[in-house]
C-alpha cells in the first residue's frame, strides 16, 4: 500500500491487536464465527452484518493526507487492517442494538482483543462519542502518538459522508 504514512506498516498490524481490551465480554453472546471485513468498522460474521459499536472508520473510498502532504487510501487501509484482524480467527460479537440500516451494532472480540478498541488504538478509527466515551482515552493516546489517521490532516468519516450527501 504505497503512499501510506511512514508510521503505518507491518509493525502496525502486529501492534494493533496488542492494545489492551477495555473489558471482558460479559453480555449474551449473539453471533460467533468466521468474519469478513466489509469496511473499516463493519463485519460480516456468518452472514450477519455487524457495525462495530462506538467507532467510526474512514469510508472505503475516503483518502487522507500523510504528514508529507501525499494522499493515501486511508479507507482501504482501515478495511485491510480490520480484515487482517479477523482473518482465520473466530470472532465473538455481543449485540448493543441496531443502526438505522438495521445492521446489528455490537462489540466484537478476537480472543481477548476487543476489535473496535484495537482499531481506535492504532488511529485507524475514531471514537464515536455519540455512543459513549469508551474509546475517548484510547483515541487521545493514538492522536498524541500521531498514529494512523492522526499522522496528517484528515476529514472525520462522518464529515466526509455528510459532504458527499450534500453533493
Amino acid at each position: 500500500m504505497s503512499g501510506i504514512p511512514a508510521r503505518i506498516g507491518a509493525a502496525f498490524l502486529l501492534m494493533a491487536f496488542a492494545a489492551p481490551a477495555q473489558a471482558e465480554p460479559s453480555e449474551r453472546l449473539v453471533v460467533q464465527g468466521q468474519a469478513r471485513a466489509v469496511d473499516g468498522d463493519t463485519l460480516d460474521v456468518e452472514g450477519t452484518r455487524i457495525r462495530l459499536h462506538g467507532i467510526d472508520a474512514p469510508e472505503t473510498r475516503q483518502s487522507c493526507t500523510a504528514a508529507d502532504g501525499s494522499a493515501w487510501a486511508c479507507g482501504r487501509y482501515a478495511t485491510a487492517l480490520l480484515a487482517a484482524a479477523v482473518a482465520d480467527a473466530d470472532v465473538a460479537c455481543t449485540a448493543r442494538g441496531r443502526d438505522r440500516y438495521q445492521r446489528m451494532v455490537a462489540v466484537c472480540w478476537v480472543g481477548a482483543v476487543e476489535v473496535g478498541n484495537a482499531m481506535v488504538a492504532q488511529g485507524m478509527a475514531l471514537a464515536d462519542l455519540r455512543f459513549g466515551r469508551a474509546y475517548g482515552a484510547v483515541e487521545e493516546t493514538a492522536r498524541a502518538a500521531e498514529l494512523g489517521l492522526w499522522a496528517g490532516p484528515f476529514e472525520a468519516p462522518w464529515e466526509w459522508r455528510r459532504a458527499r450527501r450534500r453533493n
